[in-house]
């Protein structure tokens, strides 16, 4: 009973399995896979939660091999070491399956120290990890496995996992519950994706339900109650941070106002302010720009009230700063100028600079022309005068095109007609 539930009634087969059809429906690589009893070394990559340490143990009980587990996390090279020891022992005559959770936590050093016997087969891998395994994992572990990516389960697909979580614990402890309409959809629909969640919602839920008429009643209050934190799945410095400021800022650019409140929602909940002020700023200057130059300050003024307020009112000028970019016409045109020009000279393309754009000094004895020449442009109609200002080697470079939106067009119109371009 001290194991928490979602342990206690963990699927023995991979039909029971919550979700991840498209990996563990018959027809599938890696169900046909568990089913012949050939199992390759394995990389479980997804959220917490969806079932990757489930579906081990079903490939364990499927083996004849000795089951040993670490988390690398807690594990250090001396558990590798006396894993190793065991092979072609009685303990494990016919070698070791090596169930590793959290991986991500594994050092290289002791990611190396697997392989050799992961490579001849007497140590076979599966190891789970809630990070990018490409990122994460070293490459000669990852050229020996094969990946598959667990996804995050439909709350309609946890409803009846949630409803067989409060029958399992009410026939273990002998009890009659009384569970009002909509408990097991709000316990769902607030776990994020994560069975794990729900199942320790359920459980808790028990434990905090009162007893009524001899039935133990739980309430949509207390579902509410216990459930509201579990939809933020969040960590600064994993793939979830990461996916959420990058389908805001794209939510930004496309000009999908819905999306981008959605994924600013997730941020503030989140508590990460940092990251909603600076991506929106990056957005006002880069994907908007000069279609509307004016929100450049506007964006700035609606960050600084709202790192200066703070959470929770900093959701309001965020909010409408938000509003304000995804809706705006949008113009790369300057970052992709300045990134063309940045690509010139990492590139080397450049000279010395025009004589007439220098600083004014001497002029050497070897300088066929003394004197700097300089034309200033408001001595002249227009303010403007032809000249010559990039150096001699890319003197023609055009690193600026015009947006085509109003603002931009109109620049162009004026000094097409001054320049006579």
């Amino acid at each position: 009973m001290n194991n928490p539930l979602a342990a206690r009634m963990r699927p023995t087969e991979l039909e029971d399995v919550v979700g991840q059809r498209h990996l563990l429906s018959p027809d599938k690589p890696l169900y046909q896979m568990i089913m012949s009893g050939n199992i390759p070394n394995l990389i479980f990559y997804g959220p917490s939660g969806v079932g990757k340490t489930t579906v081990a143990s079903i490939i364990a009980n499927k083996t004849k091999r000795a089951l040993r587990r670490l988390n690398g996390t807690t594990a250090s090279t001396k558990d590798i070491k006396d894993i190793v020891a065991e092979l072609d022992t009685f303990e494990a005559p016919n070698g070791i399956l090596l169930y590793l959770d959290e991986i991500q936590y594994f050092n290289k050093r002791q990611q190396q120290s697997l392989l050799e016997f992961i490579e001849n087969g007497s140590i076979t891998l599966i190891a789970s990890t809630t990070e990018n395994p490409y990122f994460y994992i070293y490459p000669a572990i990852l050229s020996r496995s094969t990946v598959f990516e667990f996804k995050s389960i439909e709350w309609q697909e946890i409803v009846p996992a949630v409803e067989r979580g409060f029958d399992f614990i009410a026939k273990e402890n002998g009890a009659e519950l009384d569970i009002e309409q909509g408990v097991a959809e709000k316990i769902a629909r607030g776990c994020g994706g994560d069975v794990r969640k729900a199942l320790n919602s359920v459980e808790n839920c028990y434990y905090c339900a009162k007893e009524e008429n001899g039935k133990r009643l739980v309430t949509l209050e207390n579902a509410d109650e216990l459930t509201q934190k579990s939809a933020v799945k969040y960590d600064r410095e994993g793939d979830e941070h990461y996916d959420i400021i990058s389908a805001y800022q794209k939510s930004l650019r496309g000009s999908d106002v819905n999306a981008a409140l959605h994924y600013l929602a997730r941020l503030i909940e989140a508590g990460d302010l940092p990251s909603a002020c600076r991506r929106l700023m990056v957005c006002a200057c880069e994907d908007v720009g000069l279609a509307y130059p004016q929100i450049i300050p506007i964006v700035k003024a609606a960050v600084d009230a709202a790192l200066m307020v703070g959470l929770p009112e900093a959701r309001i000028p965020l909010a409408d700063a938000v509003i304000l970019v995804a809706s705006a016409p949008k113009s790369n045109s300057g970052a992709d100028a300045i990134d063309r020009a940045i690509a010139d000279v990492k590139n080397g393309n450049y000279g010395p600079i025009p004589r007439q754009l220098q600083n004014k000094h001497f002029d050497g004895e070897d300088a066929a022309v003394k004197g700097q020449f300089y034309k200033y442009p408001h001595s002249y109609e227009n303010h403007w005068v032809a000249q010559q200002y990039l150096p001699d080697v890319i003197k023609n470079a055009k690193y600026y095109t015009p947006g085509d939106n109003k603002t931009e067009q109109g620049f162009k119109n004026y000094w097409d007609k001054i320049k006579n371009d």
